[in-house]
C-alpha cells in the first residue's frame, strides 16, 4: 500500500513537472522613442509581467508536454508616454509550429496591431477575466494568446481552432465599452481585433482555415516523404484561398495569412518543377497580389 502512494505521489510530481502551460512566449519591449524623464525601470518590470502572464497562464483545459508549448513572440514598440501611467505603440504577434520529421518551424501567424493603447503601473500584477473586460492591457494579451492556440489548432485539425477563435471573439465583445481603439466594428476600418475574428468565424472565410489545415498537415509535414507530392498538395491548399480572394479582395485576414506564409511559399517553389511555377504564380496573382514583385524571385 505504501508502495501504491508512493507510486501516486512521484507521478503527480513529475506530471505537476512535465505537463505545462500552452505557450512557449519571448517577450520583447522596445522604448528606443520613449525620451525625456520617464523611468525606463517600468518597462523591465513591463517584460517581466508580460512574460509571466502569457506563460503561467492556463489558457485552455488540455494537457501540453514541454515539447508541445506552442512558440510566439510578442514584440511590444512603445511609442508614446502619455502620462498617468498610459502608453500607446503597437504589439506585432508571431507564431510558429514544428515541421513533421524535420528540425524546421514553419510561421503560421505573424500579425502587427497598430492600436495597442495600455495603463502599467509597476510592481502591478496582471490580472484577466474572460468574462469580463478588466483593463486593455490583459485584453489585449488574452486576445492574441487565443489567436495564437486557434492558429496553431487550426493547422491540426480542419477548423480545429474554432473554440479559441470565439474565446478571442468573446474578449472583443466585452470590451465594446473600452476607450482604447482596435475592439469595434467602426473603428480603424477593418484592420483590427474585432474585424480578425469576426471575418474568420464567417463561412465566407473557411478558405483560409481549411488552406492553413492543409498546407501545413497534408502539404508541409510531408515534405520529408516527396517534396513533389508535398508541393502538389500545397499548390491544391492555395487554391482554396481564391473564392475568399475574389469574395474581399485585400481583406485583413488573407494579408495576415501572407503575412506568416509569403517568403515561404516563394521557397518553397524556388525548387519546384518549370509547370508547378508557372501554375503557383498563376494561382499567387489572383491571391495575394500585392507580394507579386517578390513571386517572381520563384521564376528566377
Amino acid at each position: 500500500m505504501k508502495t501504491k502512494v508512493l507510486f501516486l505521489t512521484v507521478f503527480l510530481l513529475s506530471a505537476k513537472l512535465v505537463f505545462t502551460q500552452e505557450l512557449n512566449c519571448q517577450v520583447t519591449i522596445n522604448y528606443d522613442q520613449i525620451q525625456g524623464s520617464t523611468n525606463k525601470q517600468i518597462f523591465d518590470q513591463l517584460k517581466r509581467s508580460v512574460l509571466e502572464f502569457m506563460n503561467n497562464t492556463k489558457w485552455t483545459t488540455e494537457i501540453f508536454s514541454q515539447q508541445e508549448k506552442i512558440d510566439c513572440s510578442f514584440l511590444i514598440i512603445i511609442k508614446q508616454s502619455l502620462g498617468g501611467d498610459i502608453y500607446s505603440g503597437s504589439i506585432q504577434v508571431t507564431s510558429n509550429r514544428p515541421v513533421f520529421k524535420s528540425s524546421y518551424a514553419t510561421p503560421v501567424l505573424n500579425i502587427e496591431d497598430e492600436f495597442f493603447q495600455f495603463k502599467f503601473q509597476q510592481f502591478s500584477q496582471l490580472e484577466f477575466n474572460i468574462n469580463s473586460f478588466q483593463n486593455n492591457l490583459t485584453s489585449v494579451l488574452a486576445y492574441y494568446a487565443y489567436v495564437v492556440l486557434a492558429t496553431d489548432y487550426d493547422t491540426f485539425a480542419p477548423l480545429g481552432g474554432t473554440n479559441y477563435w470565439q474565446k478571442a471573439q468573446l474578449i472583443v465583445q466585452n470590451a465594446q465599452g473600452a476607450d482604447e481603439a482596435g475592439w469595434k466594428q467602426s473603428q480603424s476600418g477593418q484592420k483590427n481585433r474585432y474585424w480578425l475574428t469576426e471575418n474568420t468565424l464567417q463561412p465566407l472565410f473557411k478558405g483560409i482555415r481549411d488552406c492553413m489545415y492543409s498546407y501545413n498537415l497534408s502539404g508541409l509535414d510531408h515534405m520529408s516523404e516527396g517534396p513533389e507530392a508535398a508541393r502538389t498538395t500545397i499548390l491544391t491548399s492555395l487554391e482554396l484561398l481564391i473564392p475568399v480572394a475574389k469574395s474581399r479582395p485585400a481583406s485583413f485576414n488573407m494579408q495576415v495569412f501572407f503575412n506568416a506564409k509569403r517568403d515561404e511559399i516563394i521557397n518553397i517553389f524556388k525548387g519546384g518543377t518549370p509547370e508547378e511555377k508557372t501554375k503557383v504564380l498563376e494561382i499567387l496573382s489572383t491571391i495575394d497580389p500585392a507580394g507579386t514583385t517578390k513571386y517572381q524571385k520563384i521564376s528566377g
